[in-house]
């Protein structure tokens, strides 16, 4: 695999040594905003959306053989870890032409593009969007990502006959208002199977153990089970497994500032470990 980059929508980092069943995808580390956002809230709020990081923190993926897929764009421009159905009818200038169907967090205003952000809700535009805009998104961010995502996938499972894939993520320490666990002081690290659905339980409980060997607090599915791409892409019953990791953002920066911590060097050091760990797991199951 060579590594590829389609400008301000994604990258790949391919492997730096022999290849492995094993893939990484960061969907919200992206910061490359696209001239046509023009959002109304303040850029501090839209920022603080970002897995800010997470791209980095996960960095050494392709030096133990693991293709490592980024998105560039921002996730409340549109977000890739959405069904391209989640309109967001309260978004539009009209109506939307064909079937929609948002998700909870739509109602939240986190459908796949953004309509709120911040811990108070504040508005992202001072506008409606018309279709032809979203449609846009669709096309240039969604598709490809996803297009990306699948090859991957087929690929690997093509030439190992099974794959194991991590959809990587970061959380604000304490649960926000909207949260189902609103005000409560989250895990260092929440594993999402989707309660045992996109990946085996041994892959699951592998990856906590070896994260509660270093030291951490671990949750599985509470407060986060995983959205659209590990659902779209984890299927256990013909070897294709997908496994969503938050990493509580109060181990490695600052969540104001978004600057990296004293924990930073740790933290990505313990996640390396982890990659090295959960490539060893795949190999030992082919």
């Amino acid at each position: 695999m060579m590594s590829e980059f389609l400008s301000g929508v994604l990258e790949v980092a391919a492997p730096r040594g022999a290849p492995v069943p094993v893939f990484f995808d960061s969907p919200h580390s992206g910061t490359d905003y696209p001239v046509d956002f023009r959002p109304a809230a303040a850029m501090s709020l839209i920022r603080k959306a970002e897995d800010t990081h997470i791209d980095d923190i996960y960095g050494a993926a392709p030096d133990h053989g693991a293709p490592l897929l980024l998105a560039l764009f921002p996730r409340a421009y549109l977000d890739p870890n959405r069904d391209e159905k989640d309109i967001d009818p309260a978004l539009l200038d009209e109506a939307w032409p064909g079937s929609v169907s948002p998700g909870v967090k739509t109602q939240d205003g986190h459908g796949l593009i953004w309509r709120l952000v911040g811990a108070k809700g504040s508005a992202i535009y001072d506008r409606k969007l018309s279709v032809g805009e979203i449609k846009a998104r669709i096309e240039r961010y969604h598709a490809p990502y996803h297009a990306r995502m699948r090859s991957i996938v087929d690929g690997l499972h093509a030439m190992f006959g099974a794959v194991w894939h991590v959809n990587c993520h970061s959380m604000q320490a304490i649960g926000g208002s909207t949260a189902p666990d609103a005000g409560k002081r989250r895990a260092d690290f929440v594993l999402g199977d989707r309660d045992g659905t996109t990946c085996h339980a041994d892959f699951t409980a592998a990856v906590a153990e070896m994260l509660r060997r270093m030291g951490y607090r671990v949750a599985i599915n509470d407060p986060y089970k995983g959205v659209e791409l590990v659902r779209r892409y984890g299927e256990p019953a013909r070897r294709r497994h997908s496994l969503q990791i938050e990493i509580n953002r109060s181990l490695y920066m600052d969540e104001d500032t978004l600057e990296r911590s004293a924990g930073y060097g740790k933290l990505k050091a313990d996640v390396e470990k982890m990659i090295a760990g959960i490539v060893g797991f795949a190999k030992a199951r082919l």
